[in-house]
Formats: structure tokens, sequence, C-alpha cells
């Protein structure tokens, strides 16, 4: 009796844990079903991407960009959508630019140069000191054979082409060869990318003298395109919806230099010996590749260093600077000879 008793008992508990189950399944479901249709609304009411107006007239260097070419406008609404919306890259581009644009500026300005080759510097190197796989270098990104060219001191102890001025320079007698070839600083931005050479190459298999009637590799085929992009946003980044305060941006470094004749065998002690410390040293003359400045032909380097406050914002142990300079009592005189 009992053991009959059991199985309908067995069968009925079954059936209400089964109904139960499906029950809290469903609500879940259902409840789970409105919340994602919430935040899909919500979402879609919050959040939108836009498209960007094509800009009727356009110039680079003085130069006309015929933006109303089908090509050329697509290209150039490519540009500017891709470094509109990768927003921390362009971001990070308007504060170093707010660094480094007055140093390259006033080069460009000395040496005749239109101020719309700064963006190419932006564009190539993102005005940090990186180095490509091709083997070109700072802001410029100079190969070695184009930097010696040009007068810069490459090896391993010393490499100009980190250093911002002089790098500038040597960018500066490279577009204004292009120039002087091509006849068109358009030209001369492109070549900068493919290569006199190649660009010339190119002109004369195509029969082309102008930088939008070329068909050219995909990198070079972007290249002026990118530059006024940057133009464009970084030059106005407030229509572009980037939105920042004046601390914000990465301010100008004050600096004193010193000159420096003589070989420094230990750049660490120098360092010491001015009030800062070897870190701090190498930020600021990131042209010192070694550990010491050999210079046995007796060349005179100019070397930056921090006025205050920027000193005491480079160096963490302000300590260890005052106590090494105290006990060795150093100076420039001590680590050259």
């Amino acid at each position: 009796m009992i053991q009959k008793l059991r199985t309908p008992v067995l069968i009925s508990t079954v059936l209400v844990l089964f109904g139960y189950l499906a029950t809290q399944l469903f609500t879940a479901s259902t409840s789970e079903t409105k919340e994602d249709e919430s935040f899909e609304e919500k979402f879609k009411s919050n959040y939108s991407i836009y498209a960007l107006n094509a800009p009727r007239e356009l110039t680079f260097a003085g130069e006309e960009v015929p933006v109303h070419l089908l090509d050329v406008k697509e290209k150039m609404d490519r540009e500017l959508l891709v470094n509109t919306y990768w927003q921390s890259q362009t971001m990070l581009l308007v504060k170093r630019s707010n660094r480094w644009f007055p140093v390259i500026e006033k080069i460009l300005e000395e040496q005749g140069v239109p101020e719309d080759f700064k963006y190419l510097a932006l564009i190539e190197s993102g005005l940090t000191q990186v180095v490509s796989p091709a083997g070109a270098v700072g802001f410029w990104q100079l190969m070695k054979s184009a930097a010696r060219e040009r007068g810069l001191e490459v090896n391993g102890s010393i490499d100009e082409r980190y250093h911002i001025e002089k790098s500038t320079l040597a960018a500066c007698k490279y577009l204004k060869e292009a120039r002087e070839r091509f006849g068109s600083w358009t030209l001369a931005a492109a070549s900068y990318n493919m290569g006199m050479a190649g660009l010339s190459k190119q002109m004369n298999r195509q029969k082309a003298t102008n930088y939008y009637d070329l068909v050219l590799n995909e990198e070079t085929s972007r290249y002026v395109f990118r530059i006024l992009a940057g133009k464009l946003i970084v030059g106005n980044p407030e229509s572009f919806g980037f939105r920042y305060r004046e601390k914000d941006l990465y301010q100008p470094l004050k600096m004193r230099a010193i000159e420096v004749d003589t070989t420094v065998h230990d750049l660490a002690k120098f360092a010491f010996s001015q009030g800062i410390n070897y870190k701090a040293l190498k930020y600021l003359n990131p042209w010192l590749r070694d550990s010491q400045l050999p210079n046995s032909s007796g060349r005179t380097y100019r070397i930056d260093l921090p006025t205050e406050p920027l000193a005491a914002q480079l160096v963490y142990d302000k300590q260890q600077v005052a106590n090494f300079t105290g006990s060795k009592q150093g100076n420039a005189d001590e680590t050259a000879d």
C-alpha cells in the first residue's frame, strides 16, 4: 500500500517542480527580454554616430585641393571619419600639438616652408619619438641616409633624428628640394612618403603632373589626405566634438641650454651636477643615445636642461639629487675632459 502511494506522489511532485521551473524560466526570459528592449531604446536615444560634412573648399600649403572630384571627396571623407572617431588618438594629438607645434612652426617659417607641413610631422609620428619597422626615426621619421645627407649626426652615441629642432631643419631641406624638383608643395609632401625617385617614376609613367591625378600605392594615395585631416581636425578640434580645458593640454617645456664641447664620460653624473637626474636629462635630450657623450672632435653640443618648475616636475627623488651633488661637488667640468 505504501509503495502504491509513493508513485503518484512522486509523479505529482515532479510535475509541480517542472511547472515551477517552467514558470520561472518563462518569467526570467520575459523579464530579460524587457530589460534588453529597454537597454536598446536607451542606447538608440543616447548614442549617435554622425556623418561629417565634406569641406567645400580646402587648400594645402596654399595649393587648391579639388574637393569637387568624386575620388578626392571620398578619400577626404575617409580620413576625416577615421580620425574623428579614433577619439583617444586624436585627443592625444590635440594635447601634444599644443606643446610641439610652436617649436615646429618657428622653424618652418624661418626656412620658408608652409606652416601646413607641421601636420606632416603629426601624421608621421603622432609627435612622438617613434621608430618605424623600416628604421625611420623621430618626429619626422627620417631614415639614416636621408638624415646624414642633410647634416644630422647619426651614430651609436648621438642620433639627431631625435633632436626636434635639428630634425625639423633636415625635413625642411628635403621638402624644399622636392618642391624645387616637382614644382608643387603637394607633390613634395607625397614624395616625403614614397621618395622623390618613386614619385618621379610614377609621374613619368602616367604622364601626370598633379598629385590628384596620380594612381599611387595605398599609403601614398592616402598620405596627403591624412595630412589634410590633421589640419582640419587638430586645427579646429572643437568643430569635431573634442572638448578639453586649457589645463588638459601638454604645455611647452621651459628649458635653458648649456654648451658642451668636450667628452662627457658619465651622463648620469653630469645630470646630477646640473641638479637633475639621468631620466630628466634623457627626457629633454632624446638625441643622446648612450650613457656618455664622446666628443673627440671638440664639437659644440647644446644640451637642454629644465628650468623651475619643470625640474621639480621631472625628478621624483629630489633628495637623491641634492645628496649626490653635495657629496660629489659635481659640476660640468667634473665629467668633461
